[in-house]
């Protein structure tokens, strides 16, 4: 199966915008992008979900339960939004709805929850999902101050379980840089010898002007 694993380094770092622009160029190749998610939290707060906007980023016909098998409205860590809704993140469900969505031939492109480190069940974290599939990993990070530590901890922590990162994105990437950014962006590919580049904030209506977004 092919595919790409976006992750983050924590929450509200646009790993849900990177994983939408790599499906959306995907697409735009002509190739066939399904999308993963495998659990959403934070739907009682309004805006467009992160699997409807993965979902059509890709162009694809895949209903919400295929994308998205654990969905939940409280904004909280996948395992404690599980245990509020008296229920419990089953990780053999996840692998095999993760499965299931990249069968056909085509490309899954799979957008993990919170960090590496975030639990979906009490034994299971987001890094574990990442190592059972196996594929190359994209790290979403802030292009501000504090994102050296945060990028290089997860670049670390995705090596340590094996795990390939093939690039970090900066996000939103402004129009007009200042030093800090510049620095970080350079810093963080000085350090890991991992690609950085940024991506300017996207009009999230407007896919078809949205900037090819490359996962390798």
């Amino acid at each position: 199966m092919d595919g790409v694993f976006v992750t983050g380094t924590g929450t509200e770092v646009g790993k849900t915008v990177v994983a939408a622009a790599i499906a959306r160029s995907l697409t735009a190749e002509g190739r066939c992008v399904s999308v993963f998610k495998p659990a959403v939290t934070g739907l009682d707060e309004p805006g467009e979900s992160d699997h409807a906007l993965l979902r059509r980023a890709a162009g694809s016909d895949q209903d919400y339960d295929e994308i998205a098998p654990y969905r939940y409205g409280p904004p909280a860590s996948p395992h404690l939004a599980a245990a509020q809704a008296g229920e419990r993140i089953e990780p053999e469900l996840l692998l095999s709805a993760a499965r299931a969505a990249g069968r056909g031939g085509g490309t899954l492109v799979c957008e993990g929850v919170g960090g590496l480190l975030v639990p979906l069940a009490p034994s299971f974290l987001v890094r574990d999902l990442a190592v059972a599939l196996g594929f190359p990993v994209v790290i979403a990070a802030a292009p501000g101050l504090g994102t050296i530590n945060h990028t290089l901890l997860t670049i670390e922590a995705a090596r340590a379980a094996g795990l390939t990162v093939t690039k970090v994105v900066l996000t939103p990437w402004p129009p007009e840089l200042s030093e800090i950014e510049v620095s970080n962006r350079e810093t963080i590919a000085a350090l890991s010898g991992v690609t950085v580049e940024g991506l300017a904030p996207l009009d999230l209506d407007e896919p078809s002007s949205w900037p090819r977004l490359d996962p390798a």
